[in-house]
């Protein structure tokens, strides 16, 4: 198991946590807006590295985005597999003939 799998595997685990006692918890329980609010808002801050330019914090803004992006999965029930299936599905295709066959 990758570390990416790892933390699925661990968010999936934590939706019926106490929200007082994990993070992971607590945006889950805010529902799916507020995770959707919060992986954009880690977007824009990765965004904000990548232009200036500091590889460290875009690293680490990087880590925040991939874990928002797992925890909005989560609070719609769409796990790490079937996002691994879509994109295993979409290898070998053109990227601009797969953007064309999605309308």
């Amino acid at each position: 198991m990758n570390p990416i799998q790892r933390l699925a595997a661990t968010i999936a685990a934590r939706k019926g946590a106490d929200p007082d006692t994990s993070w992971t918890a607590k945006l889950l329980a805010k529902g799916p807006e507020k995770c959707a609010e919060k992986f954009g808002e880690e977007a824009v801050e990765a965004i904000i590295e990548a232009v200036r330019g500091d590889r460290a914090r875009l690293t680490a803004e990087a880590a925040d985005v991939l874990y928002h992006l797992l925890v909005m999965l989560a609070a719609r029930d769409v796990t790490l597999a079937e996002v691994e299936a879509e994109l295993a599905r979409r290898e070998g295709i053109s990227g601009l003939a797969e953007k064309a066959a999605r309308g």
